[in-house]
């Protein structure tokens, strides 16, 4: 019998029986790793001996959410917050994925149009990338690692399970009941009951046990008319990449290449294989695969450290770099970072001609663009060829649909990141750290959606999506072309909006829906100087108990943290100086002015005001201070019951 057929028929009597051994003829060629009946245990503590560890336990929550990367912290947070008991389960020691000190990839976003400026990502990855600046000042990975874990455990709906991976779906009908999974450090066998899975690992072996339709390699030119893709479909699948790093020693630092290199191919290498910055690593050290490229990670990975100390002898001992005379390596990765490896299908396959041609989706929740970037599928194999190609760069972003991020097949499965259902060609582009983000946000916080509505993600996306949009926009998501119109926001039935001073922009714009500037279209209001206020005005009383701010961080400026510490009209190493660190809530209420909270050292853009529910007639916003600027900009206000 097959494995998953066994796991189909049996699992609701295995889940009940805490996954006993089914018999003694069954057991002796029981596949339960997490069965320790053989165990020849003498404690000394008890005195006891033939005790059996305890090795297998079930545990049962409402979202899963599986891969710790970028997508999967944000499609936890998100969930969490909005109240579902959450788990997060990561296979690796620490979170963040290519972003981890394990890998080192920069996190990067839509870092660049073709105006020259970034449209930032907003919402959760935007608040984690603010608190490394505040606690990262010095843009060290490994802290970077305690970072994101602080982001993580402080969310009390969420349990963190790391060195953890999801080894197999236990399936009920056609949906998965449990996801199987194996703890490396403690060596359980952990049941993990949901009524929603979120596959954010990248690879997706969840899904793929499930039986989720995937596919792998690219698509001809035919299937989705794409302009970039290959004439005929072929394996091909973008490869790994080991990166590294080296610290001037002062001296002159030898270097001996170890058994395992393989020389590089300077001769007939390509122009492209350049050398900037070698010193914080090399993109192009990657390897790929035309065929099934998760089997092969192990030999890729073997290869990829030959061809990386490979590379670095070439640097120190070729004599074309003498400015590397006193460089060491400080740092290797062990760990290649993946770029690509299943595409699950979905109700849509996101393809090239939506991003090119901007395509408006009824059912948007999220947005790219960095530029359609296709790595050489042989990686530096094929040295004589470019590493990549940038087929297209973008004149704005572009939107991703709903219906790319759930399963076809397993109806209470989504996705989040570089595993979603789209061809090669958009991945070129999607795979995007803090795209993969977005889209981690949205699929969250539809999951918490599908548990209050008691529906499956499709019947969210054909039922409710108006509701999703305006719970991602509340919680500053932007999903291009699609302004904000909450019928609960008491902000929007203001009488009259204005402020003490304008140097640009309109108060009333604050309630326009759009949060920040963007198609060259103006959407704040901009003090003169500091302090300063803008004030909300109602002919009858409103009960209100909250006021959320958005205010500005200067999202055409990228704060992702980098080897190179970059700082400069596009890239920032610090705290945003247009951010937003100190304000108050004033209301009138009976004729009276009160102080209602005050905030002084806000960290985020979205800045959330709590306090006891008052019948007011005005509320006024006095802002006071920013981490630099001399006066304060604001895109959204609203106001809530």
């Amino acid at each position: 019998m097959k494995r998953r057929a066994f796991f189909k028929m049996g699992s609701a009597s295995l889940v009940a029986a805490g996954l006993a051994p089914m018999s003694s003829q069954a057991s002796a060629q029981s596949c339960e790793i997490g069965d320790r009946h053989a165990d020849d245990w003498y404690h000394l503590g008890t005195g006891k001996k033939h005790q059996q560890p305890q090795r297998r336990l079930t545990r049962n929550f409402e979202v899963a959410v599986i891969g710790g990367g970028a997508a999967g912290i944000c499609a936890a947070v998100a969930a969490a917050r909005k109240g579902a008991k959450t788990v997060l389960v990561q296979d690796r020691p620490v979170l963040g994925g290519n972003a981890s000190s394990e890998m080192r990839v920069h996190l990067n976003g839509v870092n660049r149009l073709k105006t020259g400026l970034a449209e930032r990502e907003t919402g959760i990855i935007e608040e984690m990338l603010l608190h490394n600046r505040f606690e990262n000042a010095q843009e060290s990975f490994p802290v970077w690692d305690h970072v994101l874990y602080d982001f993580v455990v402080r969310e009390p709906n969420i349990e963190l399970m790391l060195n953890t991976q999801a080894i197999e779906a236990i399936m009920e009908d056609d949906k998965i009941s449990a996801a199987r999974c194996w703890q490396l450090t403690t060596e359980k066998e952990i049941i993990i009951r949901a009524p929603l899975f979120i596959d954010c690992s990248g690879d997706g072996l969840l899904a793929a046990s499930a039986g989720a339709e995937y596919r792998t390699g690219r698509e001809g030119k035919a299937e989705f008319n794409e302009t970039f893709a290959p004439d005929e479909p072929d394996g091909w699948q973008m490869g790994a990449t080991l990166l590294m790093s080296a610290k001037d020693m002062g001296r002159p630092m030898p270097y001996r290449p170890p058994s395992y290199a393989l020389k590089y191919d300077a001769e007939n290498a390509h122009k492209r294989r350049k050398f900037n910055a070698y010193h914080e690593g090399i993109w192009w050290v990657e390897v790929g695969s035309d065929d099934d490229i998760i089997a092969d990670q192990e030999i890729n990975r073997h290869k990829l450290m030959g061809y990386l100390h490979g590379v670095w002898d070439y640097i120190k001992n070729s004599g074309k770099f003498p400015e590397s005379e006193n460089l060491a390596l400080d740092w290797v990765g062990s760990l290649p970072s993946r770029r690509e490896s299943r595409r699950f299908i979905g109700d849509y396959i996101h393809s090239e001609r939506d991003l090119t041609g901007y395509k408006n989706f009824s059912d948007a929740v999220a947005f790219g663009g960095w530029g359609i970037d296709e790595h050489n599928p042989g990686g530096i194999e094929n040295v004589a060829l470019a590493p990549t190609i940038f087929h297209a760069h973008f004149d704005e972003v572009y939107q991703i649909p709903f219906r790319s991020l759930y399963s076809k097949n397993i109806p209470n499965l989504l996705f989040a990141g570089r595993n979603i259902s789209q061809t090669h060609i958009a991945l070129a582009s999607s795979r995007i750290m803090a795209t993969c983000a977005l889209m981690g946000q949205a699929v969250g916080t539809a999951a918490y959606l599908c548990l209050q509505k008691n529906v499956m993600p499709r019947q969210l996306g054909q039922q409710h999506i108006n509701t999703l949009q305006e719970a991602l926009l509340r919680d500053d998501m932007f999903i291009p072309k699609r302004p904000a119109n909450d019928p609960l926001d008491l902000a929007r039935k203001a009488n009259a909006i204005f402020a003490s001073s304008t140097r640009s922009g309109d108060a009333k714009l604050l309630v326009d829906g759009m949060s920040r500037d963007i198609d060259n279209k103006v959407h704040h209001w901009q003090s003169e100087s500091l302090p300063a206020y803008v004030q909300f005005e109602w002919e009858q009383p409103m009960s209100i108990s909250a006021v959320e701010i958005k205010c500005d961080t200067n999202v055409k400026r990228n704060i992702m943290m980098r080897k190179d510490s970059k700082n400069d009209e596009l890239y920032f190493n610090g705290v945003p100086p247009e951010m937003l660190k100190s304000l108050a809530i004033e209301a009138r209420i009976k004729g009276q002015w009160q102080t209602l909270t005050s905030v002084n050292d806000n960290r985020c853009r979205l800045v959330k005001c709590q306090f006891s529910k008052r019948d007011i007639t005005a509320l006024r916003i006095r802002v006071s201070e920013t981490y630099g600027k001399s006066n304060a900009k604001l895109f959204e206000v609203r106001a809530y019951t």
